[in-house]
């Protein structure tokens, strides 16, 4: 994502940066280019921006042309290199060549050439479990038939939009398989402007100089979403931000929202953060206001397209607005570089950009009709994967309010915990979890014991060898909602040792007794297959530190511990001592006996 607007995107800037000393600490990716365009230009592209966001990125570029070459070949440079991304590459120099060559029909070409890379994408996830990231095709300008061309079959412009269509629809069924909207950049900065004919014939560059930053910022953003690396919440300003007006001065009904003047931008912008929310973006209010006042207008306004439910946090005092951030940060639990804090006060931004520099705060211009053209250049919004669970995000943290107003009322933790009635259903891997799994592990980085991304494949993978990777989930829900499916635990039997591969939590559930229901559930399972001990492992990363000591807490010993800080614990079966939890298992299962 950019962070203030294009200038960021300067290719000459970014090739100085690319020249100065790379990050040597912090998570390293490795990246292998396929393309039919030259990537001398892109690879120090890629290099600043990782960089620039604290990833040590290894590149390394196929030999020009050779895609198939490369990915149908075992023992090509591209699978001796073990990358964790694959990005592919196709020009649309090349693919114009292809269709001129094409023999047949040539309303046939689209289905075709959507065929082949689709070959491509099985082969390579078939020799390594890396994600590839497929580039759509950048529509021509030339228009033989004119605008009577939209409607003929096998034209080079219809050829082109019905291949892209095509790589989005069978895209769909691989969900490593991710997309760079190449045609979408292009359409967004001019395709007479993107694409440059003669630096083609020249040096087969995929388009003008001038647009390879962007082409370079949207793979990093891609790429880091697939990491866990990406905005979780929307905090928002009242006054002048969702509405025109101060409501304090100007009342409910003079506030702009209406359809004649400035409130209609306004109605504008509060339907793009609508579909954010719908998408699983956590929306938080942070004004300067008196509560009442300012929850009056969700309430009874007329106009007001965001509800009071769309709402997780809703913090409306006359603290400053850094104070009432760190407050919406702590109860969603969340990093301060996974917010965004949107306010049309530049003294309000300053002031949070100073005393919470990890948050991002862009400069919103001025006209609020300008508002979603902004934020959606800056293109903060990025995502890998979508699940039914996200469009109730904001409902999950408002059940949550409600659990800690119980909690207020309680004398005790045990009886906190014992009036939620909570329930938890105990599953392996099944098919109709697996995208949510794999989400919950590319997503987790506070909760996350060793922080190794599995996708989706490798998911599966183990699913399909239990006996070698046992694993299981947990959903939870009681009195106030369904948290859904919140823990992913994948296990490896290493002889008599029962080794923890992955634990992980959402930290909503914190302090509820899962991770005890979970650890009681590994020993069960390390009893019933007759091992002796259980071996855990703890791989520090930038935001894991909280649970350095869990293993501590459930009796294992300190084994080993690395000089990077990296831990081995183990503790022998037969010494475990199950721990209460105040929760029911829905229909508990042998782990063993994986269906």
């Amino acid at each position: 994502m950019l962070k203030q607007d294009r200038s960021e995107l300067d290719y000459f800037k970014l090739i100085k940066k690319a020249n100065l000393p790379q990050p040597t600490t912090g998570p390293g990716l490795r990246i292998a280019l396929l393309s039919d365009a030259s990537t001398q230009h892109l690879v120090p592209l890629l290099k600043a921006l990782f960089a620039g966001n604290g990833v040590n990125a290894t590149l390394y570029e196929g030999a020009f042309d050779a895609i198939e070459l490369e990915a149908y070949n075992p023992a090509s440079g591209l699978y001796q290199f073990q990358p964790d991304f694959v990005f592919l590459i196709h020009s649309l120099g090349k693919m114009k060549s292809s269709y001129y060559a094409f023999p047949g029909d040539p309303a046939a070409f689209p289905a075709h050439m959507a065929s082949r890379l689709e070959d491509t994408w099985k082969t390579i996830q078939e020799h390594c479990p890396a994600k590839i990231v497929q580039t759509t095709l950048v529509l021509p300008c030339e228009r033989p038939y004119g605008h009577f061309g939209l409607k003929l079959p096998g034209t080079l412009p219809s050829a082109i939009a019905e291949l892209n269509r095509e790589i989005a629809i069978r895209s769909r069924a691989h969900p490593d398989v991710l997309l760079n909207d190449a045609d979408g950049l292009a359409g967004w900065v001019g395709r007479k402007h993107f694409i440059d004919e003669k630096l083609w014939a020249l040096s087969k560059s995929f388009c003008a100089l001038e647009f390879l930053p962007d082409l370079a910022q949207a793979f990093v953003d891609v790429a880091l979403a697939a990491q866990g690396r990406s905005v979780k919440c929307v905090v928002l300003d009242l006054d002048n931000t969702l509405w025109g007006g101060v409501v304090g001065d100007d009342g409910l009904e003079g506030i702009g929202l209406g359809d004649l003047d400035d409130g209609n931008a306004f109605g504008f912008f509060q339907l793009f953060l609508r579909d954010l929310a719908r998408r699983g973006i956590i929306l938080a209010v942070c004004s300067k206001n008196n509560e009442e006042t300012a929850r009056r207008v969700f309430l009874e306004h007329p106009a007001m397209v965001l509800k009071l439910e769309d709402i997780a946090v809703f913090v409306a005092n006359w603290e400053n607005k850094a104070t009432n951030i760190r407050g919406i940060q702590s109860k969603l639990n969340i990093g301060f570089d996974a917010m965004v804090f949107l306010d049309d006060n530049p003294f309000e931004r300053n002031l949070v950009r100073q005393l919470i520099p990890e948050i991002l705060v862009p400069e919103l211009p001025e006209d609020p009709a300008k508002y979603v053209r902004f934020l959606s250049e800056l293109n903060l919004f990025e995502t890998c994967t979508h699940s039914e669970l996200d469009g109730q995000r904001n409902l999950l943290y408002q059940e949550q309010d409600q659990r800690d107003q119980v909690k207020a009322r309680c004398q005790g933790i045990d009886e906190f915990l014992a009036s939620l009635g909570t329930e938890a259903g105990i599953n392996p891997f099944l098919p109709g979890n697996l995208s949510r799994i794999a989400q919950l592990i590319q997503r987790s980085n506070q909760f996350n014991l060793t922080t190794r991304r599995l996708s989706e494949t490798e998911c599966r993978k183990v699913m399909e060898h239990p006996a070698e990777h046992p694993a299981f989930t947990i959903n939870l829900r009681d009195t106030f909602g369904d948290f859904g499916l919140i823990n992913v635990v994948i296990l490896a039997v290493r002889g008599e040792t029962l080794e923890i591969d992955t634990f992980l939590m959402s930290c909503r559930v914190l302090q509820r007794g899962v991770e005890q229901l979970a650890m009681n559930r590994i020993f069960a399972l390390a009893g019933e297959l007759g091992l002796a001990r259980v071996r855990g492992r703890y791989l520090p990363t930038a935001k894991n530190a909280m649970v350095k000591d869990f293993y501590r807490q459930f009796g294992f010993t300190l084994a080993s511990e690395g000089e990077d800080g990296s831990a081995e614990w183990l503790l022998d079966v037969a010494d475990y001592q199950p721990g209460t939890v105040f929760i029911r298992a829905i229909e508990p299962i042998s782990l063993s006996e994986v269906p």
